[in-house]
């Protein structure tokens, strides 16, 4: 007697209109063919930071502790101010950023909401790594002072930034999409901290110090590639779409480059020109965030008139990022070997 196998259910030839919107939800998009594709750039952002998990815990903060007891006053306070920056910025997005999460769900764009969860995610690990390091060298208590001072930083992480990622919630459409991704991925991001990181890890590489410190930037400066990656291929996307977007994305870059600069020369404006603690050069920060940036908007810009098809698995913000990195690499080498 022989028992028949049941037939794999052919797909429904039905496309019956579904959303996924919070709150709106009538279907599901992992269930709907062709709308969670593994071979997506979101996806691909996703699987990769599956495999490069990282823990702030397991770090050790010991030999930092012992290179901060050793510093000057003015070398502790810089040292200070630049972590202590870098902390508020990376909590600021953690909160900031749940709106655009939101977003993609009512464009319907699943793999884009998973990765947002994702980068929320590492953006509170971020947060978490750099208070391990405070508590490690013995900086417990209030540390506002670090900061206060800066009015630029002010404008940019307690209005620019939150204004613009919860409009939002008001009006999640391209336009939107494209001023929150600008603030957010490009200036507090690509010009602020991947600027900073990068600076910093390379003073602590050229002197020899805070090993733990340099291991925290170099998992944070990993996840925020594939963050600014997400964002450029964002922007292509809409841009893509709607030749006119290409206009918000410079108006809003316009908009923040003044005071973005601002949190960078506010960082060190408490000294005589030329003698910031660890020799740090504004010219040499300057030349490298706008390096940076302009290359990302020729990203952006590139997609004008692009076949809107391809942008969704085309990998070129990725590769942009791979290259700033090898780029950042070889300096760093030179600069530990120094």
């Amino acid at each position: 007697m022989s028992t028949s196998v049941p037939s794999t259910p052919a797909p429904s030839t039905t496309t019956a209109a579904r959303t996924i919107e919070h709150g709106k939800r009538d279907g599901f998009a992992s269930l709907s063919a062709g709308r969670l594709r593994a071979d997506s750039f979101p996806m691909r952002l996703f699987t990769k930071g599956n495999a490069k998990h990282w823990d702030p815990a397991s770090i050790d903060f010991s030999q930092d502790a012992a290179d901060f007891a050793a510093m000057t006053d003015d070398e502790r306070w810089q040292t200070c101010a630049l972590a202590a920056q870098f902390m508020a910025g990376e909590e600021s997005v953690t909160q900031d950023l749940q709106p655009f999460v939101a977003a993609m769900a009512a464009e319907g764009r699943l793999a884009d909401e998973m990765y947002l969860t994702q980068f929320l995610y590492e953006e509170a690990k971020h947060t978490q790594a750099f208070r391990l390091w405070f508590d490690a060298v013995g900086m417990t208590g209030d540390l506002h002072e670090f900061i206060e001072h800066n009015e630029h930083y002010q404008e940019i992480f307690t209005r620019a930034l939150p204004e613009s990622l919860y409009a939002l919630g008001d009006d999640p459409g391209p336009a939107n999409q494209v001023r929150a991704s600008v603030t957010y991925n490009h200036v507090v991001e690509g010009t602020l901290a991947l600027t900073g990181y990068f600076a910093w890890h390379k003073i602590c590489a050229e002197r020899g110090i805070l090993p733990g410190m340099q291991k925290v930037i170099k998992h944070i400066g990993d996840d925020e590639r594939r963050h600014m990656a997400w964002g450029t291929f964002t922007c292509r996307r809409h841009v893509a779409a709607d030749d006119t977007l290409w206009d918000v994305v410079d108006g809003r870059m316009q908009e923040l480059m003044v005071p973005a600069m601002g949190v960078v020369t506010g960082t060190v404006d408490r000294w005589p020109d030329g003698q910031a603690p660890f020799g740090i050069d504004l010219n040499e920060l300057a030349e490298y965030a706008m390096d940076k940036v302009g290359r990302r908007l020729g990203a952006i810009e590139s997609a004008r008139g692009a076949d809107l098809r391809t942008i969704d698995s085309d990998a070129e913000p990725e590769r942009l990022e791979d290259r700033f990195h090898a780029e950042d690499q070889r300096v760093l080498a030179a600069a530990a070997a120094s």
